[in-house]
């Protein structure tokens, strides 16, 4: 059935992809966005497709942008703070029929150390402090607040309890030259210098996603009528050692690693490098009737993809 939709954001890696499966799909896509990323959807799909341009950080913007609409489902790929998700309550309480939120695994990343993958109810949303004091739309703390402001975001959205809320706590993302995040790219400079990688344990597994799988889970996720959060990551984690030694096997080179001794921080080594396992129970997913891939099926080609770029 033909659905209207709003993604905030959609303009750039996965969320792009969101869109154009949206679109293909039959429904009616509006995306807003400040304007100042392009997008290829316009020219093909005309008044199936509309853009908004609003800082979704500025609520006089929002309310004015969105006071006569409403929408059967919100996609937000942009809500990274809870002054962020409190401007969503305002402007869209009532006006929605379903909410999804993009999270992220990072949002376990604060939690002691397990032995097993972590299931949804690991993270105790409720049970977070919301900072409302700190400086989140503060550009120079963009990085360092990325994680906190993911799990205050959620926090206040379930708090609140206006939005029919559903919470996708996406694996890492990989894709080919259009990520523009660099990080399986560092991992191919790596291999193509011959360089070593330091590494922290390799036993430190973490899930991940291909770009194409985390679009098509958002697309199903949408469509169903579950709340609350849900895990996605196809099979198959891969510690940093093991993702180095992926690419340099596709590559045709050999692996060159040294193990670093003591304490280091989350991603410093590599993108990641992690001191424990960060891995994702799906079975939520799974049991709600989807089937993810296996990192096996696509690393090859989006590794390929990004040494192709370096050429």
């Amino acid at each position: 059935m033909r659905k209207n939709i709003l993604v905030i954001g959609g303009t750039r890696f996965f969320g792009k992809l969101l869109v154009q499966r949206l679109l293909r799909a039959g429904h009616q896509v509006t995306i807003a966005t400040r304007g100042y990323a392009p997008d290829p959807f316009g020219d093909r799909f005309g008044d199936q497709f509309a853009r908004v341009r609003v800082d979704r950080r500025n609520e006089h913007a929002m309310r004015n942008a969105f006071r006569h609409a409403s929408f059967d489902i919100v996609y937000d790929q942009m809500c990274y703070s809870p002054p962020d998700a409190a401007i969503s309550v305002r402007v869209f309480a009532g006006k929605v029929g379903r909410y999804v939120m993009t999270s992220t695994i990072d949002a376990y990343r604060g939690l002691a150390p397990s032995d097993l993958a972590f299931r949804e109810d690991a993270l105790q949303v409720q049970a977070q402090a919301i900072d409302s004091a700190y400086p989140w739309h503060d550009p120079a703390l963009a990085i360092d607040s990325y994680v906190a402001g993911k799990v205050q975001a959620e926090a206040y959205l379930v708090r609140d309890g206006s939005l029919p809320l559903a919470t996708v706590r996406l694996a890492h993302v990989l894709g080919g030259p259009e990520d523009f995040t660099g990080r399986l790219a560092h991992y191919v400079d790596l291999v193509r210098m011959r360089a070593f990688l330091s590494y922290t344990n390799a036993a430190a597994k973490v899930s991940f996603m291909e770009a194409s799988g985390a679009a098509d889970f958002l697309v199903w996720a949408g469509a169903q009528a579950f709340t609350g959060a849900v895990n996605a990551g196809d099979d198959g984690a891969l510690s940093a050692l093991d993702l180095h030694a992926r690419v340099a096997r596709v590559l045709d080179d050999v692996p060159r690693a040294v193990k670093v001794a003591g304490p280091v921080q989350p991603g410093v080594l590599s993108p990641f490098d992690f001191v424990e396992p960060l891995v994702l129970d799906t079975s939520r997913a799974k049991a709600l009737g989807y089937r993810f891939g296996h990192t096996d099926e696509w690393m090859e080609d989006v590794i390929r993809h990004h040494d192709l770029a370096y050429v």
